[in-house]
């Protein structure tokens, strides 16, 4: 079997043409009509990937992310109507890892959704080593991170931007680098996707007393700031 899909959407039309897309494509799918079976669904069963409508019964879009995002780090792809920019921001906020507007190409969402796997499945079998910077240690191997000894609780992709600005402190790297190294070349979103998850991190970081530890430089990009 491939990989597991959970695709959680109240709709039966739309629902079944995701279905019969990834089937096609030889993913295994699950759907779930309501946010509170989908995360009972994606806490206890640990699908590869989550496709996520917004309004939902009994859970929306948004409070399903953020609870998911305190158990679980897997991938989800927000697949919603739901298309002006706060939405999208709000969406990344909560810790999608990327973002489909509808009305929506089947193709393309089949598409988006090998394109995160082929991400998440690289990020596993990349060999990450320790690091010691700036007050924080990473231990690559296990993807965990600790500020100050506090341990940190980071979504997949906030853990590799800071792997990623860490194995270099003090180098500025481009939004188009980060997406390029953390979202790969199959990325086709906005290089703002980098803006909101940085800043995710930052107030992750600076509640463990890690503050200024990633800094910005105007017009170029990011940077982790070494003593």
């Amino acid at each position: 079997m491939g990989p597991r899909i959970l695709v959680v959407e109240d709709d039966t039309d739309t629902a079944h043409v995701v279905r019969a897309y990834l089937e096609r494509d030889g993913f295994e799918v699950e759907v779930a009509r309501d946010g509170v079976t989908g995360l009972e669904l994606a806490m206890q069963h640990a699908p590869d990937l989550v496709v996520l409508d917004w309004m939902l019964p009994g859970l929306d879009g948004l409070s399903f992310l953020r609870t998911l995002r305190r158990g679980r780090s897997l991938p989800v792809i927000m697949l919603t109507a739901r298309t002006e920019e706060g939405d999208r921001i709000a969406g990344l906020e909560a810790g999608a890892d990327d973002y489909v507007a509808k009305p929506f190409s089947p193709r393309e969402l089949s598409a988006r959704v090998r394109a995160v796997l082929r991400r998440a499945a690289s990020a596993e079998a990349e060999p990450h080593a320790v690091v010691d910077v700036a007050g924080l240690h990473l231990d690559g191997a296990r993807r965990r991170v600790e500020a100050h000894g506090q341990a940190l609780e980071l979504s997949a992709l906030e853990f590799d931007l800071l792997a990623t600005l860490a194995a270099a402190p003090g180098r500025v790297f481009t939004r188009n680098e980060l997406i390029e190294r953390v979202w790969g070349p199959d990325f086709t979103g906005v290089d703002r996707v980098v803006d909101v998850h940085v800043s995710n991190l930052r107030q992750k970081l600076e509640a463990a007393g890690a503050r200024g530890v990633v800094g910005t430089v105007r017009g170029v990009g990011y940077r982790l700031e070494a003593p």
